[in-house]
């Protein structure tokens, strides 16, 4: 007899999260179902304490808070996420950058602030994003590998919004792992990972749903056959605004200081780590389709991207994504 799947679901960092299952087939002790939920619940405590923008007492918002020339030992979780943050940073030439942070509480996205969801608003002066755009700058922070410290050079605000759930999800999968669950599906607000596979020895499927579009456009939903694998994505559907006809979004570009002005309207992301399919969609996302498939390409990074157009909507997707699609 084929073994069940189960499951559980809850919420933290804002979202909604949920974790399916299957039981090992050789009858190998696993924990209860309560046992499972806490081990999980006690992870993503963990990344909200460390990482939290929201919580004032993580370690990410006491340092923000930290005076200039401070230097503040990070524990590893913490250390992992920004040290990839940084390298992506780079890589971008400043696409993604994690001390965004003033920029999006300027754009009313940003935490310790009540979230201005009017459908209707303007956007903020150019002189108000200037001044933001000035407090940014991933080159200023220092990064001290061996001691696992971070300087603060005073003013720098980050925001690991667009990474730390997918690491959230990353650590999940290693929590039930360690704990004899290794086939598995994990979903924390949209960003998931499968591991192992389902109880009848096929690959965790899930659905894309299409993005939001423009006039009577329909995409069918994607269907993904995982594989040891994650996935991301990162669009303008959620948390947006208007003014005067045009729609701005909660990705903002940081070399601008704008929401994003192209036509992508969502690009999904396929990588061994959630934590990098999380970050890499935001950059992917703030380059556009165009430039975005082209490094894509390069980087052999499976990536789909959507499009609003004139007929509504449309699909593009790189050549690494292209036989995951045909294999669903």
């Amino acid at each position: 007899m084929t073994a069940a799947v189960e499951w559980f679901t809850g919420e933290r960092m804002g979202t909604r999260w949920t974790v399916k299952f299957a039981r090992p087939a050789d009858a190998s002790p696993t924990p209860a179902l309560p046992a499972l939920r806490a081990a999980v619940e006690r992870e993503l405590d963990l990344v909200i304490a460390q990482m939290s923008v929201w919580d004032a007492d993580s370690d990410l918002s006491r340092f923000n808070r930290a005076p200039a020339g401070h230097w503040q030992t990070l524990p590893e979780p913490l250390f992992e996420v920004l040290d990839c943050a940084l390298d992506l940073a780079a890589r971008s030439a400043g696409a993604y950058d994690p001390t965004v942070a003033p920029l999006v509480r300027l754009w009313g996205f940003g935490a310790g602030q009540p979230r201005d969801e009017r459908p209707q608003r303007p956007p903020p002066r150019a002189e108000a994003i200037a001044e933001a755009r000035a407090r940014m700058g991933w080159q200023r922070l220092q990064l001290d590998r061996e001691r696992r410290a971070l300087r603060q050079p005073g003013g720098i605000e980050l925001d690991l919004s667009s990474i730390a759930k997918g690491h959230a999800v990353d650590r999940v999968v290693a929590c039930l792992a360690a704990l004899g669950i290794r086939d598995a599906l994990v979903d924390i607000g949209g960003e998931l990972r499968a591991s192992g596979q389902r109880p009848d020895g096929q690959p965790w499927r899930i659905a894309i749903e299409p993005p939001d579009l423009t006039f009577d456009a329909e995409l069918p939903p994607r269907v993904l056959a995982l594989r040891e694998q994650a996935v991301a994505t990162s669009g303008d559907s959620w948390h947006v605004f208007e003014c005067d006809g045009r729609r701005y979004g909660h990705t903002l570009d940081p070399r601008s200081g704008w929401p994003l002005a192209h036509r992508l309207a969502a690009v999904t992301v396929l990588h061994a780590s959630c934590m990098r399919a999380d970050a890499l969609a935001t950059w992917l996302a703030v380059l556009g389709a165009d430039a975005g498939l082209a490094l894509a390409e390069r980087l052999g990074i499976a990536a789909l991207f959507v499009e609003r157009d004139e007929r509504g909507g449309s699909e593009r997707f790189s050549s690494a994504m292209a036989p995951l699609l045909d294999a669903a």
